[in-house]
């Protein structure tokens, strides 16, 4: 039997398979998140002595998503890919290294385990279809772009700008909203936060967010339409508000220091993927407005 029909006859099928695969990704996006932003600043390097016209002091040794092999930051033993099964690998070893014994992150289990997780909700959300296979994609690449942007501050446009123009080629059938909408999406999401950016640098003289927030909320306009910019927004100022608050007050964390916006647009877009709908009816019925 074809895995469509099984996925069509047996609809909880899907969901148990995306989680499974959503597992496996984890771990792939475990090494892009720790890995891209270090190849960018490589090339980013390179590309400075070459317009200094410097002999590149950069170290030849091929460094990508693929290459050098997975290896213990301590001791540089040889990840095998008995030891590289999601979660279950770190739970058989204790979340240690198998040669020096020392402790293995747990956010790297938790990464797998959170995008297992998420994808195999979206898919039992939308069921088996195009628009679940294109939000599960969505899911991992907000996954990624938070814990990139959380890590280094950093959006990356190899990433942001390729998965934009994604989104309007979905919806040139419609398969979040309408084409006329995900390009008043993109313009508006990124020009929103570009003027609130003018505006405060202009008053203030400083930045207050970096152009990766600009292309990262056009990204979920070009995805989920422009009627959904302004929950974004809101979601996504609450959260951060909230968290960057209790950091303050419970960790002392000095609020001097500037805190990634883009997992809060990330996390507000996914919400807006999955519940956008009845929040924004919630949200105009509560203001008073009608659609």
């Amino acid at each position: 039997m074809p895995i469509i029909d099984i996925f069509n006859t047996y609809p909880s099928s899907f969901p148990i398979v995306a989680g499974i695969f959503g597992l496996v990704v984890g771990s792939f996006l475990n090494v892009v998140i720790f890995r891209l932003p270090k190849m960018l600043q490589k090339e980013w390097k390179q590309q400075c002595e070459e317009f200094l016209e410097q002999g590149s002091k950069s170290s030849d040794e091929t460094y990508s998503l693929s290459t050098p092999s997975s290896s213990c930051p301590h001791c540089n033993h040889k990840i095998k890919p008995w030891e590289n099964i999601p979660v279950i690998s770190y739970l058989l070893l204790r979340g240690r290294c198998s040669s020096c014994k020392k402790s293995i992150s747990l956010r790297y289990p938790i990464i797998e385990l959170v995008c297992g997780l998420m994808s195999g909700f979206v898919a039992w959300e939308f069921g088996f279809s195009i628009e679940a296979l294109a939000a599960i994609i969505l899911t991992w690449v907000l996954i990624t772009l938070s814990m990139i942007d959380y890590d280094t501050k950093l959006l990356p446009d190899i990433i942001t700008l390729p998965v934009l123009w994604l989104g309007i080629l979905l919806n040139i059938n419609g398969t979040f909203t309408s084409l006329e909408n995900s390009v008043i999406g993109a313009i508006a999401g990124y020009l929103s936060l570009w003027s609130i950016y003018q505006v405060h640098h202009f008053f203030t003289g400083k930045e207050g967010m970096g152009f990766g927030d600009f292309k990262l909320l056009a990204l979920l306009g070009a995805w989920l339409g422009w009627q959904s910019l302004l929950m974004i927004v809101l979601l996504s100022s609450l959260v951060g508000a909230i968290v960057g608050i209790s950091l303050i007050i419970f960790l002392g964390r000095d609020r001097m220091l500037p805190i990634p916006f883009g997992p809060y647009l990330a996390s507000a877009g996914w919400i807006s993927l999955i519940w956008g709908e009845p929040l924004l009816q919630l949200y105009m019925g509560m203001s008073g407005l009608q659609l």
